[in-house]
């Protein structure tokens, strides 16, 4: 049997059985089985390798084959695979993990509840949300406020507030009580003349809140820099204002961490850039680098001394809450991050690819924008550079850009017309420069030069 014939049994067994996330009969027919990967580097069935352009989806930060992580989940499944981690019980490994959270996150988020990855994430918050503003004696504070080109997971509630409206149609009616503004987003979002344009989509989220009633908003969720919507970058004044707002209004602010934290931006957690502490978190991806599904939320004390005030159970639960495999992972993970300095290595090698992306692509008749913070960048191709028109949906360019790219060796993900990029951390200089080249050469076959 040859590996292309390998490759075709395997797509074809695939198809009897299995539906997958975003599920796609046709794009799978095409698909790509994955039978390896080492550092930067995924192999398919074939024996062809490429390079891995989006650590995975966002999470495998160390690369494949980490003996560390490894034998951290072997150990302990030989030791205790599993156990309840619900009130009345508990493990050392998510004790240690918390202790170890505090002294890396924010300095007010000091309590955590862990989960299996970003959705359950999310859903918790909302859920904490609510629970906290019935225990303040505003129980009518449930709405959420989030972006449109966010992405906080697809779970009913999570894709609520997730702002990519593709996510919503096979699924309405949503749930009420979720609202969306416009994404800072600097290349696209018209400010009026003469005002920051960081001030004035700030400024969005405060016209939202009084047309909804500040007594009615829970929430507000954010992405330090918005991720699966194309890789978006705030400008630097308009965190700071969004938490001057939250606080005016009584708003609790959430930062969706699942992307952004443990080093991504070049800092541990990307609201450090800024210089704002959030009051709840959520993380994930990351946090294990894939190597275990294990997410989490981070409470700050003032809402954990909220929470603990109340007379009753707490009625939320996961099975694989504090799981003590994932726990472990996710320590092992640490220790990585802070050893091979990720945070540093993020910015360094962030700077050094939005710097050859730009050389590379800025000049194109149809490249309208080249962005990034730290190692996460977003190339966003456009029909007409001038007026930054787009694309017609027909055209599906993006898909095209990442087809050529596939055939080269690179994969990644696309949204809509804009290549996304947040390769492992481990990836080379020389490694970064093939990426370049890559999307250089698949952008010229597809547009021209």
């Amino acid at each position: 049997m040859t590996a292309n014939n390998a490759q075709n049994q395997l797509l074809a067994r695939d198809q009897k059985h299995l539906i997958h996330p975003l599920h796609n009969p046709a794009a799978q027919k095409n698909g790509v089985v994955w039978t390896g990967g080492k550092g930067a580097i995924l192999i398919d069935a074939n024996g062809k390798e490429y390079l891995d352009g989006l650590s995975g989806l966002w999470c495998n930060s160390a690369g494949n084959g980490r003996r560390e992580l490894a034998q951290a989940a072997y150990d302990q499944m030989q030791t205790m695979a599993y156990a309840s981690g619900y009130a009345g019980s508990s493990n050392p490994n998510a004790i240690e993990l918390g202790e170890r959270l505090a002294e890396v996150t924010y300095p007010s988020i000091n309590h955590f509840y862990f989960t299996s990855g970003g959705g359950e994430a999310s859903d918790t918050n909302f859920k904490t949300a609510r629970y906290y503003w019935k225990l303040k004696g505003k129980p009518d504070k449930t709405k959420v406020i989030s972006r449109v080109w966010g992405y906080h997971g697809v779970t009913l509630a999570a894709m609520c507030a997730t702002g990519i409206s593709t996510y919503w149609p096979m699924f309405e009616p949503r749930i009420p009580g979720f609202v969306h503004i416009p994404s800072p987003y600097p290349y696209r979002y018209d400010a009026p003349e003469g005002e920051s344009q960081g001030i004035a989509a700030a400024n969005e989220l405060e016209k939202a809140i009084l047309r909804e009633g500040p007594d009615t908003v829970a929430m507000f969720i954010a992405e330090p820099v918005q991720g699966a919507g194309g890789v978006i970058p705030p400008q630097d004044d308009y965190f700071p204002r969004v938490r001057e707002i939250c606080d005016q209004y009584d708003v609790l602010l959430v930062a969706d961490e699942v992307i952004t934290g443990f080093a991504r931006t070049g800092k541990m957690f990307g609201l450090e850039h800024w210089g704002i502490e959030p009051d709840l978190m959520q993380f994930a991806k990351a946090a294990t680098s894939g190597y275990f599904p294990l997410g989490g939320v981070g409470m700050s004390d003032h809402v954990a001394e909220v929470i603990n005030s109340g007379d009753q159970v707490w009625m939320h639960a996961y099975t694989y809450s504090a799981h003590p495999v994932g726990c472990r992972v996710a320590l092992a993970m640490l220790d990585i991050i802070a050893k091979d300095d990720f945070v540093g290595m993020a910015a360094d090698k962030g700077s050094y690819l939005l710097n050859g992306l730009a050389a590379a692509l800025s000049n194109h008749p149809h490249v309208g924008d080249v962005r990034g913070l730290g190692l996460m960048c977003g190339v966003e191709m456009v029909k007409d550079k001038a007026t930054k028109e787009e694309f017609a949906a027909s055209e599906k360019i993006g898909i095209r850009v990442h087809d050529e790219c596939a055939k080269r060796g690179l994969f990644s993900r696309v949204r809509g017309d804009v290549f996304c990029l947040a390769p492992p951390m481990v990836t080379s200089y020389a490694q970064l420069d093939q990426i370049v080249e890559i999307l250089h050469d698949a952008i010229v076959e597809v547009l021209g030069s």
